[in-house]
């Protein structure tokens, strides 16, 4: 007999890159305060996005960009850091760093492809 209040849900096989990539955004995530880990992720990404599917390939672009434009952008702000400039460069880096994280990992529920990997803004 059928339960009627089941739900079917359809698996593609892409499972274990969701997990992957989520493991990914979160190791960055956690590179903010131990920067070695967000090093391990980009190495992870860099790895794995050989083998992904058209859709995961997105979200590895997108997290591979994330990483060295926010390291342009640490850089940027260290060297200014001498002047007063430089502190709010770093302040909007990390938060610019922070919703891309979080808007990614959002995106990542639906098993979308990301919509814009290769775009700098938010």
């Amino acid at each position: 007999m059928t339960d009627t209040n089941s739900v079917s849900i359809e698996t593609t096989g892409d499972e274990g890159f969701t997990g992957n990539i989520r493991l990914i955004y979160i190791l960055y995530l956690v590179g903010i305060v131990l920067p070695l880990v967000g090093l391990v992720g980009l190495i992870f990404a860099y790895v794995k996005k050989g083998d992904a599917p058209e859709w995961a390939k997105t979200h590895y672009r997108f997290l591979i960009r994330t990483f060295w434009i926010y390291i342009l952008y640490i850089v940027v702000g260290s060297i200014t850091s001498m002047i007063i400039i430089g502190w709010f460069i770093l302040l909007a880096a990390l938060v610019w760093f922070i919703i891309r994280m979080v808007k990614g990992l959002n995106g990542l529920r639906t098993g979308a492809p990301h919509p814009n990997p290769t775009g700098w803004m938010i």
